[in-house]
């Protein structure tokens, strides 16, 4: 299967509103994902395939030089693919091409498969928010991805 990974564009929110709902107990509504378009604050991308469908998205805001991942989805019916992979490794290229220091995450820290695909480009366990999903109540993994010499999990901790 043919896709290719784009910047978000105003008409594809409803699709990935709808892929909210199919994948996340509290779903982001279209009004909250339309703020997260690209802009100097938000890097926003998609895997559309050959009909213009979305097949799965990444979300990030920018701070300073640390980017924060909001959400990561890929269709359920696509899952397994290498499409997160392949978001994931061109989201990366865009924080190393902003000069990022480091970027982060949390993901449920039961969800063993996108543990292992962060872990696999090179983010590190960086701690844990208690209780911080709904619908399951689940712990959080603060996951976090770090580019500059010197700045690792030590040197960030209080």
């Amino acid at each position: 299967m043919g896709y290719q990974i784009l910047d978000v564009q105003p008409a594809h929110i409803p699709q990935i509103a709808q892929l909210e709902t199919r994948c996340f107990s509290m779903p982001w509504t279209a009004e909250q994902l339309q703020t997260q378009l690209k802009d100097e604050q938000h890097e926003f991308i998609a895997a559309l395939d050959a009909q213009d469908r979305v097949l799965g998205y990444v979300g990030m805001m920018v701070v300073l030089d640390e980017g924060y991942i909001s959400n990561v989805a890929v269709d359920p019916d696509f899952r397994r693919r290498g499409i997160g992979d392949m978001m994931i490794e061109r989201l990366l290229a865009i924080c190393e091409d902003r000069a990022l220091a480091f970027v982060s995450l949390e993901v449920r820290a039961g969800n063993a498969p996108a543990i292992a695909l962060y872990e696999k480009h090179g983010f590190l366990r960086a701690g844990i928010r208690r209780y911080y999903y709904e619908r399951p109540r689940e712990d959080a993994l603060i996951m976090t991805k770090f580019w500059k010499r010197g700045n690792t999990l030590e040197d960030t901790r209080i």
